[in-house]
């Protein structure tokens, strides 16, 4: 008798909607688990390492991401057409598009992630404050919906200057506008709505309060089909470009135990009362005094994951995928331990001075490797840095027993990274790095932008010392130098992922 062909109990194929290292970082987990995996890919993305380590692929259009990427319909084909019986998202394009999660469902395919209902409760962020407010998260004052420009003005009144204007569909720092005064306010929310409707479809802004210099911390929270909901423990993301992260740690080093404690319920407070399942990330603001302040909530996988399963040696994909399979989470809060620090630096190919990205090709890559360090990436020799896309070249992840440990580690990965014919952010990192700020744990928002106007001082500085040593040169050389001196010139001399885990032994959690 033939023998019967073993079925995967989670799922047979899973289509990844995504590009990148997050991509790569899908296909990885769905390999160990013995889940096939099929990749989609734009014009631009034909020889892209995820298409190249994927079990199958499927082209899905042009480069242009409206046309690929973001191209619902086509990647539902693609999945229908491949037998793909589950999607993961990943993160950014439709990752959090509730039209592109109710279709893969209505075609029967399973979305590796919440539940419709439950993205669409907080994809509004105006109205996730007020879902917030009911499960009694601490708010800063602001609207509790969107509002129009009138309201807006009288709301802003109302609280004081200076607020901010924020997209209500927004999100990854897009559609936010600081507002100084009354007279600001009418440019402010056209072009917050401009932008908003340019990169969400709707122009729909909330007014909330300017917190000055805080920092941004956020708890990672996972949550079954069974009624289990817990927390993997918080990262501060505080170091910031543009409203965008830029270095991740966790733990944070800022929080008391009875506050990290407050920060966890509430965050689970909320995940109980929407109903929330799967991985997901509630984020704070926190003001100088400590006290904290629901922003938003992330209802997918976040890029600094790595930090988490670092300090927890979890794999949160295969939470996901677990999840989605319906099955029940196999630890209660209490089974979860946090081992060591972690730290995550993002390496972008742009100007570390003006923050301006830059594209280009890489002839050549070569990256450190460390028994704590881990790099997801997706750049090889030859890979083009596109402009159709978000930019990552890679995430750096340093583990150590302590935070100097790992400072010390992510330090030394990056001044071993080699990167040749791309402009890019390591000297930005390493000075973040090196800041007293940072290396004090007392650092915020604001902080990243000081290290930049620090970097353009001495760059300023240096031009003067040339233009000086300049002059001084010319004058030697038409007399002006002391007789019988004849002057030195001045211009002389001038001129593969690593497997590391902190938890290795402990076996399968599963």
């Amino acid at each position: 008798m033939p023998r019967k062909k073993k079925t995967n109990p989670l799922f047979g194929k899973v289509l990844i909607a995504n590009r990148g290292e997050i991509a790569c970082r899908i296909i990885r987990t769905c390999h160990r688990l013995g889940i096939k995996t099929v990749a989609v890919f734009s014009d631009a993305d034909a020889g892209a390492l995820h298409v190249q380590q994927a079990d199958e692929s499927v082209r899905i259009g042009p480069s242009p991401a409206a046309e690929s990427y973001l191209n619902a319909g086509n990647i539902i084909d693609a999945a229908l057409r491949t037998g793909a019986n589950a999607v993961h998202p990943g993160y950014g394009f439709l990752s959090e598009n509730t039209g592109f999660a109710a279709a893969s469902r209505d075609n029967g395919i399973v979305f590796i992630g919440p539940s419709v209902e439950a993205m669409e409760r907080m994809k509004n962020k105006a109205e996730a404050r007020r879902l917030a407010a009911e499960a009694g998260l601490p708010l800063l004052p602001g609207t509790t919906g969107a509002v129009n420009d009138t309201d807006a003005l009288s709301k802003a009144m109302e609280i004081g200057f200076p607020v901010m204007v924020k997209a209500s569909q927004g999100g990854g720092g897009i559609g936010i506008r600081r507002v100084n005064s009354p007279d600001e306010m009418p440019d402010a929310l056209r072009r917050a709505r401009s932008l908003a409707q340019s990169a969400f479809g709707s122009a729909q802004v909330y007014v909330e309060k300017f917190l000055e210099a805080p920092s941004h911390i956020e708890v990672q929270i996972v949550a079954d089909h069974h009624g289990h909901a817990l927390h993997l423990f918080e990262r501060d993301c505080s170091v910031q470009r543009r409203n965008q992260k830029v270095i991740e740690e966790s733990p944070s080093v800022k929080l008391g135990k009875g506050q990290r404690n407050r920060m966890y319920q509430a965050a689970l407070a909320l995940v109980k009362h929407i109903g929330y399942t799967n991985v997901g990330t509630i984020e704070f603001l926190v003001d100088q005094k400590g006290n904290f302040y629901f922003v938003e909530m992330n209802t997918r996988l976040q890029v600094e994951h790595p930090i988490t399963e670092m300090i927890t040696g979890l794999d949160l994909v295969e939470l996901q995928v677990r999840i989605a399979a319906g099955e029940p989470l196999p630890f209660a809060q209490d089974g979860v331990k946090r081992k060591g620090h972690a730290i995550e630096a993002r390496i972008y190919p742009e100007d570390p001075k003006t923050l301006l990205p830059v594209s280009g090709r890489l002839d050549s890559v070569e990256l450190p490797t460390d028994k704590n360090l881990r790099i997801d990436s997706a750049i090889f020799p030859g890979y083009e840095i596109s402009t159709h896309y978000d930019s990552l070249m890679a995430k750096v992840i340093a583990w150590g027993k302590d935070r100097n440990k790992a400072i010390e580690t992510l330090s030394k990965g990056l001044s071993n990274f080699k990167l040749p014919g791309i402009t890019h952010n390591i000297p930005l990192v390493q000075a973040a790095l090196a800041n007293e700020e940072f290396k004090k744990g007392a650092y915020n928002t604001l902080t990243l932008g000081r290290i930049v106007d620090e970097m353009n001082a001495v760059q300023a500085l240096t031009e003067a010392e040339k233009a000086a040593l300049a002059t001084a040169t010319l004058g030697s050389l038409f007399g002006q130098g002391a007789p019988g001196h004849r002057p030195a010139s001045p211009w002389k001399g001038y001129g593969r992922m690593s497997q590391m885990n902190p938890w290795s032994g402990r076996g399968n959690r599963w």
